[in-house]
């Protein structure tokens, strides 16, 4: 448990400085949704090839989520939380001076090992809440993720359109260098809650994943909504230039409506402390069904696009706070470990997405696209209706 605080107005600011601190993380590894059609015109690169670069940053929160969130459960939160924030500060300095994607890409690795630090603001929150006051906490702690993946969008559009991509690396830099002197004054420190060995720690994740039913179904539609949504986000830009010559900034504002999940991340929450997680989770698979129908009509009308963008996002953040909520709800005592199992599922998700749709795009088009996505949203629904069995439902 953490140092608790002491009072109802301390607990306050210690959630007000967690919601900061995601928005301004949470942004780190989206900046380039918008940029990737700018970038890929200075390198003189194909969609195939900037392709590395979301897929990289996607592919590091798997990496982060395996290998660093677990020792949220043996060493102090706080630790975890000022190395990865430094760390990441550097690697968004270092791509605002990229000389090449490699660099690009390798920094985009880099920023998602350390963005990773949102799972231990995820765990204090669920520490610090009341059990009854969960969900909605947990929500609210989302939404601040997704307006500030929403903010970095429009900014990484608006920028590379007038001031040039390599300067909205630079304002996360800035602001990420900002969160650190009050992050480290106020963060409070956290006991540990095992003893376990390293080795230990992550043998104890296979352990957590095997007996748990209700975590590996929860894991296993998000990774087949991680396809939909990196996959989506991967070839948005690309695609919006190609099918309807839409540049950096237009596809910096295709965030506005991809970011609609904002608006029901805490009513989802608070549905999921009523009635739990099987209606929410049903209810974001629809939403995602309906929203890669629209999709395929993207081919033909900007105007599918957005409607399909609101849908997929909605349907993504409605599933995430319930599943997000079980996972922290169904192992007190192993937290960190429970949620390097739902972000390394999400995180690799992405990852996967991102590369497919990337690949897809660039040899078969956008309606091929929108075929990988709806078999990944057709899986998922498959997996919580128990057709295909990964776990027992809640």
């Amino acid at each position: 448990m953490p140092n608790l605080p002491a009072s109802e107005d301390e607990y306050r600011s210690l959630i007000a400085l967690l919601i900061v601190s995601a928005f301004i993380v949470a942004g780190g590894i989206h900046y380039q949704t918008p940029m990737l059609a700018a970038i890929a015109a200075e390198f003189q690169a194909d969609a195939a090839a900037t392709g590395w670069i979301p897929t990289l940053s996607f592919g590091g929160m798997l990496v982060g989520s395996l290998f660093l969130v677990p020792l949220g459960d043996r060493i102090d939160k706080r630790r975890l939380v000022l190395c990865k924030i430094t760390v990441l500060t550097l690697a968004q300095a270092l791509m605002a001076a990229a000389p090449s994607i490699a660099v690009l890409a390798a920094g985009s690795l880099v920023s998602g090992i350390c963005s990773t630090l949102m799972q231990s603001f995820i765990a204090v929150t669920a520490e610090t809440a009341h059990p009854n006051h969960r969900g909605r906490a947990l929500g609210t702690l989302m939404m601040a993720m997704f307006s500030g993946i929403l903010f970095a969008r429009i900014a990484g559009g608006l920028i590379a359109t007038h001031l040039g991509w390599r300067y909205s690396y630079m304002l996360s830099a800035g602001m990420l260098l900002l969160i650190v002197p009050v992050l480290w004054a106020r963060l409070p420190n956290t006991r540990p809650t095992s003893q376990t060995s390293y080795r230990g720690l992550l043998w104890s994740i296979y352990r957590l994943l095997r007996t748990h039913g209700g975590i590996r179904r929860a894991a296993a539609i998000q990774f087949m909504f991680g396809i939909c949504y990196g996959g989506f986000w991967a070839v948005a830009a690309p695609m919006l230039a190609v099918l309807h010559g839409v540049g950096p900034t237009g596809a910096g504002f295709m965030g506005i409506p991809g970011a609609a999940g904002i608006f029901v991340a805490r009513p989802a929450g608070r549905w999921m402390d009523r009635s739990g997680v099987m209606p929410v989770v049903l209810t974001g698979i629809c939403s995602m069904l309906a929203a890669w129908v629209a999709m395929g009509f993207g081919v033909w009308s900007i105007a599918a696009v957005v409607i399909g963008a609101i849908l997929l996002d909605c349907g993504l953040r409605t599933a995430m706070v319930a599943n997000q909520t079980l996972v922290n709800s169904a192992v007190p005592d192993s937290r960190a470990r429970a949620n390097t199992l739902f972000g390394m599922h999400v995180w690799s998700g992405n990852a996967v997405g991102a590369f497919l749709a990337s690949w897809t795009f660039a040899h078969f088009g956008w309606l091929a696209v929108c075929g990988v996505a709806m078999t990944a949203t057709i899986i998922a629904l498959l997996i919580h209706l128990g057709v295909l069995p990964v776990g027992k439902t809640e």
